[in-house]
């Protein structure tokens, strides 16, 4: 990415995404949020703007929170979301996460939304492998993104009129290398990671997931 990252959109970045899909990205990310009550700590990959840090603020409200972020544009857009008390168990992080420290078994929930789009195959293996040691054994990762849908029809070509605009927006403003969408969830699966449950929308264009870790760390 060039080293602005997504600095340059962090103040337009929730206009852009309603413009272009109303309220159903917003649906679509926080559709399994209620599964962050009752946690304790919370690791947040790629929040961007900090809608999610807010929701999970409000529903975890004794939980402490980690948000790592690649732009300090979107971080200090996150800041202005908090109270002056949640920004007492709330950590931002400035950092690539595919390098970024983790402490040892110690989130019960992960959540990457509209995250591991921006990754190619092998750095989200890298990704699942570097965040995974920081997992409870019974932690949930919570995932939202695009996907294809898989039966033909118009539904599946307006998936891929809309992935190869968005895929051309982004490495336009940001310099992302990635030109077509990676199989995310497939690689969560095949780390050990277990579907708890799941919602499509817009003709499975848009995907909301629980997973399970399944490992002991």
């Amino acid at each position: 990415m060039k080293t602005n990252g997504y600095d340059p959109l962090a103040r337009f970045y929730r206009s852009l995404e309603f413009l272009a899909f109303g309220r159903a990205l917003e649906r679509a990310r926080f559709q399994h949020f209620e599964q962050l009550r009752g946690r304790q700590r919370i690791l947040l990959l790629g929040d961007g703007d900090g809608r999610g840090l807010a929701l999970a603020c409000q529903l975890a409200p004794h939980a402490q929170i980690d948000s790592v972020d690649f732009s300090a544009g979107m971080l200090r857009r996150a800041a202005d979301r908090l109270s002056p008390a949640d920004r007492q168990r709330v950590t931002l992080l400035q950092a690539d996460v595919l390098t970024a420290e983790f402490p040892r078994n110690t989130y019960d929930a992960v959540t990457t939304l509209f995250f591991l789009d921006c990754f190619s195959p092998e750095q989200i293996r890298v990704c699942i492998d570097h965040v995974r040691p920081s997992l409870k054994p019974d932690a949930i990762w919570l995932y939202a993104d695009f996907a294809l849908p898989v039966v033909r029809g118009w539904a599946r070509t307006r998936a891929r009129i809309w992935l190869a605009l968005m895929f051309t927006f982004f490495r336009w403003q940001t310099g992302l290398a990635i030109r077509e969408l990676p199989p995310a969830e497939a690689l969560l699966k095949t780390a050990g990671f277990h579907l708890l449950a799941e919602t499509s929308r817009q003709g499975c264009f848009l995907r909301s997931a629980v997973y399970k870790n399944q490992f002991v760390t």
